[in-house]
């Protein structure tokens, strides 16, 4: 089997444009390795769907790879809420620093209660003053809550957690089996997944740039939420050529509707931590009995092994404990923790992600036995960690007008400018019909061909 292991060589693309984000880290380098891993498994994929008879070349802008990083869609007229609330973010303790994540009120209401104090920044932060940073994360995360002590690069490494992930492969595949693809009479060589249909159950940002970026190509990718849920600051940016549609899968009848969905579908794609799944009745058995011809790819937070495998987690965590963040004090020459310019963990991850469904669909294509892929942010990080920075040109700071597309997008929540795609694949260029739309706006059905 050829299924995608690590990123492509740097002679399978082809790549335009030069400058890097300013950090430690090489953190453009990932990001142009990262989209040409799509390019490359799409090129395959279109071979062995006999779109083309030789796999194009992919073609790479470096300066927009890296934006893409970033926030791809600019608001012309309003503005996107923040993204963070009020109380997350790095604090000091007694001997070293923390970072809390409240995003959701239920992690901000477990750290609220281990912290016994207010709701309020000046409150959590006296608080946070007389606890050991190691303490007060295992008390937060006992408690159901997210947080991330600061820890070096060594100290990352010497964790059973950090020598866990380091035996993880870059993509985990698990559980051979053979799947019979579906016909797809519409897919083109300029849109060579068009009719493709992607079941979304993911959150935030990795899993979701993974089905952004096949929308890109033409498939029909329908996301599914709890009723009620959203993720301000964040869902115009990755609901781009998505259908958002609500289900209660706590209901017998929301779980009906979802399996007749899985039945239909050609590719999962989720990111719910091990045995999440188990818990809804979606176990691995009733998937495979449900959805036998399914491609499916998941992710979590900190790894697929090891004492923390189902510890809840967020880019800006994983930076935090795997070292990132203390490697860029120290290049910053700061005295507070230093992240990443962008969250180039859950990008990555969603890019590869997304090249690992290419390539799992290559395989099934070719007559092979396929894989279900397995990918985490914490393996991500050590891939980042690896590379070398060779970026030459300005530094890469924020958008300029001429990296938006002329042709304002009618989002859901009002008209702006979308960054232009940073990938092609032979005739394939990235494109959206279907703008970004607020959550819960669709019917959680597919589309009819």
């Amino acid at each position: 089997m050829s299924l995608l292991a690590a990123l492509p060589p740097s002679e399978a693309y082809q790549v335009a444009g030069s400058g890097a984000l300013p950090s430690a880290f090489a953190v453009s380098e990932l990001a142009t390795a990262s989209f040409a891993a799509v390019g490359h498994e799409l090129g395959r994929f279109m071979q062995a769907t006999s779109l083309v008879s030789l796999p194009p070349k992919a073609m790479v802008d470096h300066r927009l790879a890296s934006l893409w990083f970033g926030y791809s869609f600019k608001p012309e007229g309003w503005d996107m809420p923040s993204l963070w609330d009020p109380i997350a973010g790095d604090y000091r303790g007694a001997d070293g620093w923390i970072r809390l994540h409240t995003n959701l009120p239920h992690h901000r209401k477990a750290a609220l209660k281990v912290l016994a104090t207010e709701g309020d920044r000046a409150a959590v932060t006296q608080a946070i003053k007389s606890w050991s940073v190691s303490n007060l994360e295992t008390d937060i995360v006992a408690q159901g809550g997210v947080a991330a002590a600061m820890r070096s690069r060594a100290e990352w490494l010497d964790h059973p957690q950090g020598r866990a992930v380091t035996r993880d492969p870059l993509i985990g595949w698990h559980g051979p089996r053979r799947i019979t693809l579906r016909d797809r009479p519409q897919a083109r060589a300029d849109r060579p997944l068009a009719g493709l249909r992607v079941l979304d159950m993911t959150r935030v940002l990795a899993g979701p740039v993974s089905t952004r970026t096949l929308a890109g190509f033409g498939a029909d990718v329908l996301r599914i939420d709890p009723p009620g849920w959203d993720e301000p600051g964040v869902i115009p940016d990755i609901s781009l050529g998505k259908r958002c549609a609500y289900l209660d899968l706590k209901t017998p009848a929301g779980l009906e509707k979802l399996q007749e969905l899985l039945a239909q579908a050609d590719v999962f794609v989720h990111g719910y931590r091990p045995g999440a799944l188990d818990a809804l009745g979606l176990t691995k058995e009733v998937r495979d009995t449900v959805a036998p011809n399914r491609v499916e790819v998941t992710l979590d937070a900190y790894g697929w092994q090891g004492p923390w495998a189902t510890r809840r987690g967020f880019d800006s965590l994983v930076q935090m404990s795997a070292g990132i963040a203390d490697a860029g004090r120290v290049w910053a020459g700061a005295d507070k923790p230093t992240p990443l310019p962008v969250q180039a963990l859950d990008h990555a991850t969603g890019y590869l992600m997304a090249a690992a469904v290419l390539s799992a669909l290559t395989e099934a294509a070719s007559g092979h036995s396929i894989m279900d892929g397995r990918l985490s942010l914490a393996r991500t990080a050590e891939l980042l960690a690896s590379l070398a920075k060779s970026g030459t040109g300005d530094p890469i700071t924020a958008a300029e007008p001429g990296d938006y597309a002329s042709r304002s997008e009618e989002s859901g929540w009002g008209p702006g400018k979308r960054l232009n795609p940073a990938l092609s694949v032979g005739e394939a260029r990235m494109h959206w019909p279907v703008p970004a739309s607020r959550l819960g706006t669709s019917d959680p059905t597919w589309q009819t061909t």
